[in-house]
């Protein structure tokens, strides 16, 4: 099994790159939905990302990783949503190639967009937005990013995100 992990800051274009692996026929999972779907299932009144961020402590930085793995199959496998290489190294344990695309965006252009996505966590101002990062870089996702294998910028225009993506992914098949 191929698996290509998906890393990006929230609003950075994980859900844009995954439209065009859609176009192209390939299998993913959304780590965010896996975790929403417990969150549901607990009954719990705290936010998701608490929610995750108490999985983690309670069952190890990689519950949501090993969480995800049991629902993949397939030659080629997409993962979004990676938040720590302790996640990264619950796939590569999977053998196999493994590599981890990395996604960037100012944080501007990714406010913005999170705003305009209007997902009920959506930031409601800029004090909310950086809480969020600080929250994400905590649980290890700039060292996912750091030592990605692949780095894309999605600084430019949607077309031409979408353009390097598809190159991405042909490369990568």
């Amino acid at each position: 099994m191929s698996i290509l992990i998906v890393a990006g800051m929230p609003g950075a274009g994980k859900e844009e790159f995954l439209d065009v692996a859609r176009g192209k026929g390939m299998p993913f999972l959304r780590m965010g939905d896996v975790v929403r779907e417990f969150h549901a299932a607990s009954g719990t009144s705290v936010s998701v990302g608490e929610f995750a961020g108490s999985e983690r402590a309670a069952h190890g930085a990689n519950i949501w990783a090993e969480r995800s793995v049991e629902r993949m199959e397939g030659g080629t496998f997409l993962v979004d949503g990676c938040r720590s290489m302790s996640e990264v190294g619950a796939f590569r344990s999977l053998g196999g190639d493994v590599r981890v695309i990395g996604i960037h965006s100012p944080p501007g252009q990714r406010f913005d967009r999170l705003v305009k996505r209007g997902r009920a966590d959506a930031p409601r101002n800029r004090e909310e937005f950086e809480e969020r990062d600080r929250r994400e870089l905590s649980w290890g996702i700039g060292d996912v990013l750091a030592l990605s294998d692949l780095m894309i910028s999605n600084a430019s225009t949607l077309e031409s995100f979408h353009m390097v993506s598809d190159d991405v992914l042909e490369g990568l098949r």
